[in-house]
This record gives structure tokens, sequence and C-alpha cells, in this order.
């Protein structure tokens, strides 16, 4: 849809009018959407996507809440809808922002007077409304053990049946590594040879019934891989209950029961390592800036001499917002910290680790989440049957706006390969790569 070839609407009154006008200053002139409000009054480009404001109370949401939570709030409950795609509707959106430099546009006193005014005479004003009940509640300070278990409680602990209907059959909720282009290449493959390379990368080929340690280990996709595949004695832990249950589950349909054993416990309540290896797929993002340190030396103390150590980790560009962002932070993964990473190299390198390898994924999450979305799509109706249409609308919020981060560059995906040197600087790292 072409941005700048639009069609104006003709001049209208009523409560969209007045947020068209409301909304001049900020977006740079036109509004970029064709906007129809709870009047039954339109404004902006017929051609541009369609954004309903079903309820005043949308505007009550973004006046206490201004910008992007304030917005997701109004979505997740129905105030504001949007007609067809939401991914298309959200490109074209951020594609005005960027074309129109309104990252710039500031905010003033004066500005905030007006709009309570114009909002005054639309009869909107109030108190601020309840949160929605989709959005997370955790207490207590920052990153302790109990705030820690409630934040993944919060998004992790939603359903196993939900995540089942979404993921592919391995369970893997992180990044695939996709080989290949075949039009019959699933997702399910691509899950496997992101398991098999990891495999690989911290050396359970060397030999079978190598000690695995992994940490947070969802739904247990890595370490029933490399127990079944690579014969690996496995230890897998997580503080999710949930999922647990889970993998416990197949562990007893699979025949694994000698080979993995997975814990309730904590990142920094291992006690016996160290093991021969050690992985973390996309759980560091969890632990914060300042217990980073922790959780590095967690990992390293874990290991052996001469044991590889890989994270699997999400990152940001130096300035950008190190959490995922209002929405995220509020409805998906309370407290999660993501930083450029270069930073998470230097970090893991003071825990004593020798970094060896970093290899970026970002195109295979963009491709990954293209999956997820498209099955949740197809199966909307069960999971709204499931779940509810309110945190139906959240996933669908958080798939569309996580994929653009990933496809834009707002956000990245790195496998990080380190080693444990002993005192004189030698490692078990081969001097080829055969991964």
């Amino acid at each position: 849809m072409s941005i700048t070839d639009t069609t104006p609407a003709p001049a209208t009154t009523g409560a969209a009018g007045t947020v068209a006008n409301l909304l001049a200053p900020y977006v740079g002139g036109e509004i970029p959407v064709h906007l129809t409000a709870w009047d039954g009054s339109t404004a902006g480009p017929v051609d541009a996507p369609h954004v309903t404001l079903r309820s005043p109370d949308a505007l009550r949401r973004l006046l206490w809440s201004p910008g992007e939570l304030g917005a997701a709030q109004a979505y997740v409950t129905g105030e504001i809808d949007v007609e067809g795609d939401l991914n298309e509707a959200l490109t074209h959106i951020w594609t005005v922002i960027a074309e129109r430099n309104l990252s710039r546009i500031k905010i003033t006193p004066a500005r905030v007077a007006q709009l309570v005014r114009a909002v005054a005479k639309l009869g909107v004003l109030g108190r601020p409304l309840p949160a929605p009940a989709s959005q997370a509640v955790v207490k207590g300070k920052l990153h302790t053990l109990a705030r820690d278990r409630a934040a993944i409680s919060h998004h992790y602990d939603l359903s196993n049946d939900f995540y089942s209907m979404v993921l592919d059959p391995n369970m893997a909720y992180s990044s695939a590594y996709f080989t290949s282009d075949a039009p019959d290449y699933t997702l399910e493959q691509a899950q496997r040879d992101k398991l098999d390379m990891v495999c690989r990368k911290i050396g359970l080929d060397a030999r079978p019934g190598m000690r695995f340690l992994d940490v947070g280990c969802g739904w247990g996709s890595l370490s029933l891989f490399a127990a079944s595949e690579y014969g690996a004695q496995v230890t897998g832990v997580t503080i999710s209950k949930e999922q647990k249950a889970f993998i416990d589950a197949r562990i007893a349909e699979r025949g694994l029961g000698d080979r993995v054993e997975i814990r309730i416990q904590d990142y920094r309540e291992i006690p016996d390592g160290p093991f021969d290896a050690v992985a973390s797929i996309e759980m560091g993002e969890h632990v914060g800036q300042e217990n980073y340190p922790t959780y590095t030396k967690a990992l390293h103390d874990n290991v052996i001499e001469g044991g590889r150590v890989l994270i699997q980790q999400m990152s940001r560009k130096h300035g950008d917002n190190p959490g995922g962002g209002p929405f995220i932070e509020q409805f998906i993964a309370p407290d999660m910290f993501m930083r450029p990473v270069g930073e998470t190299v230097a970090m893991i390198e003071e825990s004593g680790l020798e970094v060896r390898d970093v290899h970026a994924m970002r195109e295979h999450y963009v491709r990954t989440v293209d999956v997820w979305y498209d099955t949740f799509e197809k199966r909307w109706d069960d999971v709204v049957a499931m779940v509810g249409e309110e945190t139906a609308r959240v996933w669908r919020l958080y798939l569309v706006g996580g994929g653009m981060a990933f496809r834009d560059g707002r956000m990245g995906v790195d496998q990080i390969l380190s080693v444990r040197t002993n005192l004189r600087g030698r490692s078990s790292m081969p001097p080829v790569r055969n991964f």
C-alpha cells in the first residue's frame, strides 16, 4: 500500500474528525489510517488501513497511558479494532512513522492541555480504567526468586494445550534454524536442525553419556533431543510447573526416564555441577541486567574445564528500549532485559568463559514467527475457545509486533558459544568447526 498516494476522505465532524484533528500535530499531518468512531463518523484516507474506535474508553486509556501501552490496552479489550490483516496495518503505520520522523515530536504541556480540553468535549474524561485482566501483575523486588517465578508463570503457564496449538511438535519456543527454502521444508524440521546444531556446537557428539545441563529448558525440546539423538545424560531446569509436567509426560512416553531429569529449580540453585556441557536457549533475557553476571557465573561454574556453554539470546541496539517495550513488558514478559550483543559477549567473558563464536540468526526468527502467526490465525476460533478473546488478541498483537521487530532490525537473536578454559588457556574446541 502506498503511503503518499492516498485519497483524502471528505471533511467530517463528529468524534472521528475531532480525534483526527487532535492527532495531526503528533502524526505530522493527516492521520495514516481510515478512522471510524463509535458515533459512526469517519476521518482519514479511505484507502489506508481501517481502524475502528468502538468505545470512548479507548480515548480514556490513551489519555492516561499515551502511546504503545494505552493503544495495546484498548486493542486487547476490543475498544480499538483493526480491519483486515494486523501485520499489514502496523507495517503501514511504522512506515509512516519512519517517513515523517515522528519519533522526534515532543509532547508539551500546552499540547496536553489541548488534548484534555478536546477529550472533555467528547465526554470521555474520567478516572483511569482498570487494567485488562490479561495484563501481568508481579510484585516484590526485581528479580528475586519469588518475583521471577511469578513473571515466568504469567507467560509460560498459560496452558500447555495452547502452546501445543501454536508451536511445532517439538514444542520449541525459540528461533528455529532454516537450512532449506524448499516448499515442503517445515518449521518442525527447522527446529530439529536448530537443536542438532546446538548439540554439535556444545560437543555432545564427542561421546554418548555426556552430562548436559539445559538451563531454562522450556517444554523440553533440547533436553529430549540431546538424550534421544546424542545419548546425553540430561538435567533440565525450569521454574514453570506447567512445563515440567509436560516434559515429564513426554519423558515417560519416549522411555527416557533413565536419561532425562527435569527439575523445578532456579539457575541460582543448581547443586550438582559441573556438567560436561551447558546450554541456555532464550532464557537470559529474563534474568535482568543486574543479575546477568550471576547468571553467567552460574553457567561458568556448572561446566567442566574444557566444556562448552551455548547461550541463544535476543538483543537490542544500543540506545533502544532494553525491554520488549511497554506492551511486551506489561502483557507478555515482565522484567525482561535485552542489550546489544557486544555487551552480552563482554559480560559472558567477565564470568571467565572464553567466547569462541557469535552466530546471528535474526532472519531465522522472522521465518519462525511467520509460521507461528499463520498457525495461530488458522486456529483463531480454537484459541478463543481455549483462552478467551482478550488473551487471543494479546497473542495476535504479540506475534505481529515481535515478527516486525526482528524483520525491521529492532531486535536480533544470536547463538553465543563459549568455553571454560583451564588455567593454561587450553580448551577442547576443535581447530576446525564441525557445525
